[in-house]
């Protein structure tokens, strides 16, 4: 189960209780005062696990705590600290006061330690309040008590590519080919209902992360579909690439200016992250009528078809896009998934853009 938002009340430990006690011995008249310290609670920590990728694993609980510390002994031996609470994580949660709003965490680097809450500080055991005006103190210090703090844990997944379309335009047929993700793939709208993370492999020592979200539809900025509640997913990725389906009954032209619109609502920040185009699924058409929805979407971003893309093998049927410059989109490119057609081109291109 992919859960991507909790909420969670994390308490550290109560101190634990001084002792007050006195020496007690054969041969020892008037033994003076021995309690102990008692024991500190336990901290909060959190820590960033690589090897979990979701927050189900807090599901169905709603208060952690550390443990408390150990009340002092007698014969000045000082009670056991507290078990600490350590709170794994995957890369890309952030910690947010529910009560203000305030982000207080943003746990991103796999591994990352920090401490959250401290534990309460043992209350000191009788024998530190003896004096020569009171040489019998009874009195110990009980334990200060921990600190607590209502959160919500929001899990914005960390990804070198986000694909972003329509549904049903081929994002999970993609990363299923890619990669070793494996997403349900079905010929039928919102079959992905979660994000999903695919390792894409450009050769024996490198690779880069893609991101599969739900399908946008018009209106997602405004809660409607899955789109909205998964777009922040994309948000730590370091480039889109936008999936405009050549065979969908929507214009290919509506299709790119429509999930323009919808990120630049969202994020005016995201809408100005450097993103590519993969014109989808031209299996379903000859070349030629391939490269028409080519020409038309070219003629809607203002640009004109180059051989720029020749470097990467792109299929010599078919035309290609890329900008030299560096500026978005950076490079437009027909792709089938299920054909296998300028797939190896499309990894390339991304790797290079990605500077891997």
């Amino acid at each position: 189960m992919f859960v991507d938002s909790v909420e969670l009340k994390l308490s550290s430990g109560k101190g634990g209780q001084g002792c007050s006690s006195f020496r007690r011995e054969k041969f020892v008249n008037k033994g003076g005062p021995d309690g102990g310290d008692g024991g500190r609670g336990g901290d909060v920590w959190f820590v960033v696990d690589k090897n979990t990728d979701t927050l189900s694993h807090f599901k169905g609980k709603t208060h952690l705590k550390a443990k408390n510390g150990r009340p002092g002994m007698p014969r000045k031996c000082a009670g056991k600290t507290g078990e600490s609470l350590y709170v794994k994580v995957p890369p890309g949660t952030q910690v947010i006061d529910q009560e203000t709003g305030e982000l207080l965490l943003d746990l991103t680097e796999d591994g990352e330690k920090v401490k959250f809450l401290e534990g309460g500080k043992g209350g000191l055991g009788n024998v530190h309040f003896k004096s020569s005006t009171n040489q019998r103190p009874t009195y110990a210090q009980p334990g200060k008590p921990g600190e607590e703090k209502d959160v919500r844990l929001e899990l914005k997944l960390i990804a070198d590519v986000g694909l972003v379309g329509f549904p049903n335009v081929g994002k999970s047929t993609l990363i299923s080919t890619v990669s070793n993700a494996h997403p349900e793939v079905a010929n039928y709208e919102f079959t992905t209902l979660t994000p999903k993370l695919g390792v894409v492999a450009i050769d024996d020592y490198r690779a880069f992360v893609m991101a599969d979200i739900p399908g946008i539809i018009e209106g997602a900025s405004d809660g409607k579909g899955l789109g909205i509640e998964f777009l922040k997913h994309i948000e730590r990725t370091k480039t889109l690439l936008y999936m405009i389906d050549a065979a969908n009954y929507r214009d290919v032209a509506q299709q790119y200016e429509a999930l323009k619109n919808e990120l630049e609502r969202y994020s005016e920040e995201l809408a100005k992250r450097p993103y590519a185009i993969a014109l989808t699924r031209i299996d379903a058409m000859t070349p030629e009528e391939a490269n028409e929805k080519m020409g038309e979407l070219l003629e809607a971003l203002g640009l004109k078809a180059n051989d720029g893309l020749g470097q990467y093998g792109i299929d010599e049927n078919y035309l290609g896009y890329r900008n030299e410059e560096g500026r978005n989109p950076l490079f437009v490119i027909p792709i089938s998934s299920v054909a296998n057609i300028n797939i190896q081109p499309l990894i390339f291109a991304l790797a290079d853009v990605m500077g891997k």
